[in-house]
C-alpha cells in the first residue's frame, strides 16, 4: 500500500514544512511505502516560471489596474528574467548576481518602491545578498499582480487565509469549491495530477498546518475524489488540531474520508492497517458513518514518546529545488525565509505550558516528551545524509535549556560542523556560559516570546520571567554572537495605553543595546483552548462569540471590559519596530511614532542598560556547574625560580601567562578533566577545592587577569 503525504499550497518555499517528512519517516520505519509531496513548492515553481508567467499575462490582458498595466507593458522582461532569477535563488547560477543588481535587468514594480537604506544595508551585506533581495522583490511584484487580477486569495506562503480563519460554518469554503477554478488552482491541480499518476498512491494524507493551507487542501482533495475515487483521503495537522476539534458539519467529509487529531503517527498507522484488512482500532479519528460523524479513539496505545520517533524521511523531497527569499534586510528577521533548513523537534510539547494566552489544554503544548540528546544528534546526522545540508531549525514550542546543553555537547563530541537555531523561553537557565556553548556547537539564533515588556503583565500572563532576567539572557546571546528575535504582544486584557507605550520604550532600549535584532508585534487574540477563554472573568474579559460553531472553533470574539481599543496602536507599534530593526529612530521619543496623542513613557531611559550592567556573576558561577575546556591543551615551559610560562590557544586568542608551578600544574589538570570527552568531568566547586593553598587562594586568583581571560575565552561552566 502506497501513502502520499502532501503539503498543500501555500507554505514557505525555502524549506519543506516538517510534519509530512516526520510522518513519512515514521511510516517507512513500520514498513509502509510512503513519501512526501510538497505541492506548495511545485505549484510555486510552476507559477514562477516562463510558461507560468506566459499563462498569467495572457489571462490578465486588458486589466485597467495601473500597477497591472505597467506589468503588462513589461511582460517580456518578467517572462525572460523569471527562470534565471529562480535558478539564481536556488544557488545554481551565483554569478547572475552581477546582472541582477544592474539597473535595467529586472522589471521594477510596486515592491521596488519600498524605502530602503541601501547604502547602510548593502554596505554590510554582500553582492549576493543584494541580488537575493532584488530577486525577492521581483517575486513580490508577481505575487501582487496575481492577487490584483486572478485571485485575491494568492500570497507567496498562504492561500485564502482569511476565509479559513475560524469560520463558524463550512459554507464560505464550500462556495469557493463550487465556483470554477482560477488559473492558480488549475496549476495546482496540474502538479497534483502529475504526481498521482507517477506515484499511484492508495492513501493520500494532507497535513494542514495553517488557515492558508486549508482551501488548497480542499481543492486538491476535491480533484482526487472526482478523478481517483478509490484513493482514501486523510486530513490532519495544526489547523485541524486547533480549529476543528469540535467539528459537527459533516460536509467536509465529501472531500476527506478521515480526520485525525494531535500527533498523526498512530492514527495514520492504524487507518492504513485497517485499509489493509488488519484488525486495527482507530486512534483519535473522526469519520462519517451512515451520514453521521463518529469520533473513534479505541486503541490502548495513544501516543509514542518523542524518544521513540524516527528521523524525518525526505523521500520525495529535492532540497535543491527550494527557493530562499529575502523578505526583509534585517539579518535575524530574514532567517525564516532565506535558506534551506532541516527541521527537527527536540521535545514534544512545552516544558513550561503555563502561559495564560496559550493553547495549554491541547496535546501539542501540554504533553511534554523530550528526546535524548544522543537521539537528536543521530537524527541530525541522518538528515545531513539525506539532504547534504547542515543547517537545522528546531521547531519546538520552547526548547528546554538543559536539553540544548546536552545537544550542544553531543554536537561538539561528534565534531559536527552545523548551524542551528530554534525557539526558547528567556529564562535564567540560559546563562552566559550556556549561550557560549550553544554558539560553539553552531547555534546562530534563537527566537522567544518577550510578549509584553511589562512586569505586571508578564505576571498576569504567567510567563515565568521578568524583564531584568530577559535582558541578562539576551546579553549572553548577544555577547556569544547569537542573534535574537522577540515575539511581542500588545492588547493583552487589562493592558493600558501607558503600558503599551512603556513596552515600546523598553523594546527601543532592548534593540538599541543590541539585545535582540528583530521582533514582531501581534495583537492579542483569544483562542478557545487558552486559560483566558476558560476563565475570562479572571482577566476582565467578556467572550462575545460562540464556542459551539458547527465548523471551526478557535479564535473567539471578546470584549476587554476596561474599555480600551488596543487596535489603534497597531500602526505606530509596527512602524516603530520596522524602523528599529533597520537602525532608524532609536534615539527618538517613542510618542513620535503615533499620529494621535499618547502618554509619555514613564520608563527610565537607562533601565535596560542598568539590567545588563552587572556582570559579577559571569566570573564566579554556581559550584555545581560542569567545567568545559574549549581551548588547546596547556603547554607549560619552565621560566626559572619555580615560575612557568603557560600557553593556551583558543579559536580567536593566543594566551600566555606566567604562573607558579603549582598553579600551572593545577591548570593543566583542570584542562584535562574539563575536556569535552573526559569521562571523569569536574565542577566549578571541585576546581576551587583543588586549587593550591585552598579556596581562599582561589578567590584571590579569581581576581586576576589570568582568570578573567580564561573565563572570557577558554573555560566554560555549564
Amino acid at each position: 500500500m502506497k501513502v502520499l503525504l502532501i503539503i498543500p499550497p501555500f507554505s514557505q518555499i525555502n524549506t519543506p514544512y516538517p510534519s509530512a517528512p516526520q510522518l513519512s519517516g515514521f511510516l517507512r520505519s513500520r514498513g509502509i511505502e510512503a513519501r512526501t509531496f510538497d505541492l506548495s513548492l511545485t505549484s510555486a515553481l510552476k507559477i514562477f516560471s516562463r510558461p507560468g508567467l506566459e499563462r498569467i499575462f495572457s489571462c490578465i490582458a486588458g486589466s485597467e489596474d495601473d500597477v497591472v498595466k505597467r506589468a503588462l507593458a513589461l511582460r517580456h522582461k518578467y517572462i525572460t528574467t523569471i527562470d534565471p532569477v529562480i535558478n539564481f535563488l536556488q544557488g545554481k547560477n551565483p554569478n547572475l548576481a552581477y546582472r541582477i543588481v544592474q539597473d535595467g535587468f529586472l522589471p521594477q514594480g510596486e515592491a521596488f518602491s519600498r524605502e530602503t537604506d541601501e547604502k547602510g544595508a548593502f554596505g554590510y551585506f554582500s553582492l549576493q545578498d543584494k541580488a537575493k533581495y532584488y530577486s525577492s522583490l521581483l517575486i513580490d511584484d508577481i505575487t501582487d499582480i496575481i492577487s490584483r487580477t486572478i485571485t485575491p486569495h494568492f500570497r507567496l506562503s498562504r492561500y485564502a487565509e482569511k476565509i479559513a480563519q475560524s469560520p463558524p460554518h463550512f459554507d464560505p469554503l464550500l462556495n469557493e469549491l463550487k465556483r470554477p477554478m482560477n488559473l492558480i488552482e488549475e496549476m495546482i491541480i496540474e502538479e497534483l495530477k502529475k504526481e498521482i499518476e507517477a506515484y499511484g498512491p492508495d492513501v493520500v494524507g494532507f497535513t494542514i498546518p495553517f488557515p492558508g493551507n486549508l482551501l488548497g487542501a480542499l481543492v486538491s482533495a476535491k480533484f482526487i475524489k472526482s478523478r481517483y475515487p478509490k484513493i482514501k483521503i486523510i486530513f490532519g495537522g495544526g489547523y485541524v488540531n486547533t480549529e476543528l476539534r469540535t467539528l459537527r458539519d459533516e460536509r467536509i467529509f465529501d472531500f476527506a474520508d478521515y480526520i485525525t487529531y494531535d500527533d498523526g503517527e498512530l492514527p495514520l498507522l492504524n487507518i492504513i492497517k485497517g485499509l489493509r484488512g488488519e484488525s486495527s482500532p482507530f486512534v483519535r479519528t473522526l469519520l462519517r458513518e451512515n451520514g453521521k460523524l463518529t469520533f473513534r479513539d479505541d486503541a490502548p496505545e495513544k501516543n509514542l514518546s518523542h524518544e521513540d520517533m524516527f528521523p524525518p524521511s525526505l523521500e520525495g523531497i529535492d532540497a535543491s529545488k527550494y527557493i530562499p527569499v529575502t523578505e526583509m534586510l534585517n539579518p535575524m528577521h530574514r532567517i525564516w525565509s532565506d535558506g534551506y533548513w532541516n527541521k527537527l523537534t527536540a521535545a514534544h510539547g512545552c516544558y513550561w505550558h503555563k502561559c495564560t494566552f496559550c493553547d495549554i489544554s491541547l496535546d501539542y503544548i501540554k504533553r511534554y516528551s523530550p528526546a535524548r540528546a544522543v537521539t537528536i544528534v543521530d537524527w541530525m546526522e541522518d538528515m545531513i545524509m539525506q539532504t547534504g545540508r547542515t543547517a537545522f531549525h528546531f521547531t519546538d514550542e520552547a526548547a528546554p535549556p538543559a536539553l540544548l546543553k546536552e545537544v550542544s555537547l553531543e554536537i561538539l563530541r561528534r565534531n559536527l560542523a552545523v548551524s542551528w537555531w530554534g525557539n526558547i523561553r528567556f529564562e535564567k537557565a540560559f546563562t552566559e556560559d550556556l549561550a557560549r556553548l550553544m554558539a560553539l556547537s553552531g547555534c546562530i539564533a534563537v527566537s522567544g516570546g518577550l510578549e509584553v515588556a511589562d512586569d505586571r503583565l508578564l505576571s498576569l500572563i504567567n510567563k515565568g520571567v521578568t524583564l531584568s532576567q530577559v535582558a541578562r539572557v539576551c546579553r549572553g546571546f548577544r555577547d556569544s554572537g547569537i542573534m535574537v528575535h522577540a515575539y511581542l504582544m500588545y492588547g493583552f486584557p487589562t493592558e493600558t495605553a501607558q503600558e503599551i507605550i512603556n513596552s515600546l520604550e523598553l523594546v527601543r532600549q532592548f534593540i538599541k543595546h543590541n539585545l535582540f535584532q528583530s521582533g514582531f508585534w501581534h495583537q492579542f487574540s483569544l483562542t478557545a483552548h487558552s486559560p483566558i477563554a476558560l476563565t475570562p472573568e479572571k482577566f476582565n474579559v467578556e467572550v462575545t462569540s460562540s464556542k459551539e460553531n458547527p465548523f471551526a472553533n478557535n479564535d473567539l470574539g471578546y470584549k476587554d471590559l476596561s474599555g480600551i481599543d488596543h487596535s489603534i496602536f497597531s500602526g505606530g507599534l509596527s512602524k516603530a519596530l520596522y524602523n528599529y530593526m533597520h537602525g532608524i529612530g532609536l534615539d527618538w521619543d517613542v510618542t513620535k511614532w503615533f499620529e494621535f496623542r499618547v502618554p509619555k513613557s514613564t520608563v527610565d531611559k537607562s533601565l535596560v542598560k542598568n539590567f545588563i550592567h552587572d556582570t559579577s556573576d559571569l566570573y564566579m558561577p554556581d559550584g555545581k556547574r560542569r567545567a568545559l575546556w574549549t581551548g588547546s591543551s596547556p603547554v607549560i615551559k619552565k621560566l626559572g625560580k619555580g615560575e612557568m610560562v603557560v600557553t593556551v590557544h583558543g579559536n580567536s586568542v593566543a594566551a600566555e601567562w606566567n604562573l607558579d608551578h603549582r598553579t600551572a600544574a593545577w591548570l593543566k589538570e583542570a584542562a584535562l578533566k574539563a575536556d569535552i570527552n573526559s569521562t571523569e568531568g569536574v565542577t566549578f566547586g571541585q576546581l576551587k577545592a583543588s586549587f593550591p593553598n585552598g579556596e581562599e587562594a582561589f578567590n584571590e586568583f579569581a581576581k586576576t587577569e589570568v582568570w578573567q581571560e580564561l573565563r572570557d575565552n577558554i573555560l566554560l561552566f555549564v
